[in-house]
């Protein structure tokens, strides 16, 4: 009876976690959407944020604002397409004349991630291309040199992230060494990967048939 008791508290507990990972990962569940309010706070604080050419700024602030205001509270999957220029670009609080492109978006990254961690962002999918574009178009849509998937629980996390007080001190690494290709896309259809898929429900069934067998041999 201790033994069935504990492995009842186990399942309790397991359906609980992954009950909270689905609502941390997923809050637009619980009807968490922007409101007016938090876009002009996040956006005046982005305003403050961003080191980039004033022309530039107000066109993106003025995106930035179309796009958290069509908030549906669900997950956003942010495309990042990448051309690093040639060397890095004199840019305030920039990198050395002496880092590399690669370098400096790499430094970038490595300070950028860690703070997607806490607001529940994650980074599914990053990778260098194997070869050019294999259809013949302009080469504007050609030689790229990196691609980022990230994925954010809802838009605010997006805004969260650029109006963190950290990010105005790496921003302009990523600025100076590349342009980029940034758009929000809504998830259709995941697949997982079938390795892990495998994995998983062989455990689940190895379990399953454990628990059968345990309750199989309790004495009537």
């Amino acid at each position: 009876m201790p033994k069935l008791t504990l492995l009842r508290g186990l399942a309790v507990a397991f359906v609980l976690i992954t009950a909270a990972m689905f609502a941390w990962q997923n809050p637009g569940v619980l009807g968490s959407r922007l409101t007016p309010a938090e876009v002009d706070r996040y956006l005046a604080q982005a305003d403050h944020n961003l080191a980039i050419p004033p022309a530039e700024k107000a066109e993106m602030l003025t995106r930035l604002r179309a796009w958290a205001f069509a908030d549906d509270g669900k997950p956003v999957y942010m495309l990042n397409l990448m051309r690093f220029y040639p060397q890095v670009r004199a840019f305030p609080g920039g990198p050395p004349a002496s880092m590399t492109p690669a370098q400096a978006n790499a430094y970038y990254e490595s300070k950028a991630v860690p703070m997607l961690l806490p607001m529940g962002g994650s980074a599914p999918f990053m990778g260098r291309p194997q070869g050019q574009n294999v259809l013949p178009y302009d080469a504007r849509g050609d030689h790229w040199s990196r691609m980022l998937l990230i994925r954010y629980p809802n838009r605010r996390a997006f805004l969260q992230l650029i109006t963190d007080p950290r990010y105005p001190a790496i921003m302009p690494y990523k600025l100076a060494s590349l342009e980029i290709v940034l758009a929000p896309f809504t998830a259709e259809m995941m697949m997982p990967d079938y390795t892990q898929a495998t994995a998983a429900l062989l455990l689940i069934i190895f379990l399953g048939v454990g628990w059968w067998r345990a309750e199989r041999r309790k004495p009537d």
